[in-house]
Parts: C-alpha cells; structure tokens; sequence
C-alpha cells in the first residue's frame, strides 16, 4: 500500500510541474491577476504536512498568494472526464481545479 501511495504523489507532482489540465474557478479568474505566477507557485508547492497530505498522495495543497488562500487540488478522471479512475492507471486523466479557500 505504501508503495502506490509513493507512486501516486511521484506522479501528482509530475502532473502538477507541467501544469496541464488546470481550471481556475471564478473568484481566481476574476481575483488574482497573476495567473502565470500563481501556477509557477503550485508547480513548486513542496509544503506537504500530515495536516494537509494525510494520505500522502500530494493531491491536495494551500498557499497565500496575493494575500488570498488559494487551493489546490487534483482529481482523476477517466478518458472522457466523466468518471473517476484509478490514479494508478496508464488510462488516468488528471485535472487540476485552483480556488479561493471561500469558493471551497
């Protein structure tokens, strides 16, 4: 079990350093100006605790950027982004959805 945790967060943060897949919710897309920075921010985001990794997986994070917490977070969908996948899968498509905390 350990290992297809470590094997899930290698790939979360292959995923999350391209930067692909990324929807921005409303209150980020009309808030915070600086979308290149704030997806450099996420791309680098190494902070993971027992508080906001407790399944170690690296799927889930928050930072202050331009003093707002915004989240982070990744999820995985089948080929047609209609069902949930294994992360695990060679057929796994990952988004990534970045919001304000309220918007949460």
């Amino acid at each position: 079990m350990e290992t297809q945790v470590t094997d899930i967060a290698k790939l979360n943060d292959r995923f999350r350093g391209m930067c692909l897949n990324v929807f921005y919710t409303s209150g980020i897309r009309d808030g915070i100006m600086d979308l290149i920075e704030l997806s450099r921010r996420i791309e680098s985001f190494s902070s993971f605790t027992e508080d906001n990794d407790p399944h170690g997986e690296h799927d889930f994070g928050s930072l202050i950027f331009e003093g707002q917490k915004v989240f982070w977070k990744i999820d995985y969908y089948d080929k047609q982004l209609k069902y949930w996948c294994d992360p695990l899968s060679p057929d796994c498509n990952r988004t990534l959805t970045v919001m304000l905390a309220e918007e949460y």
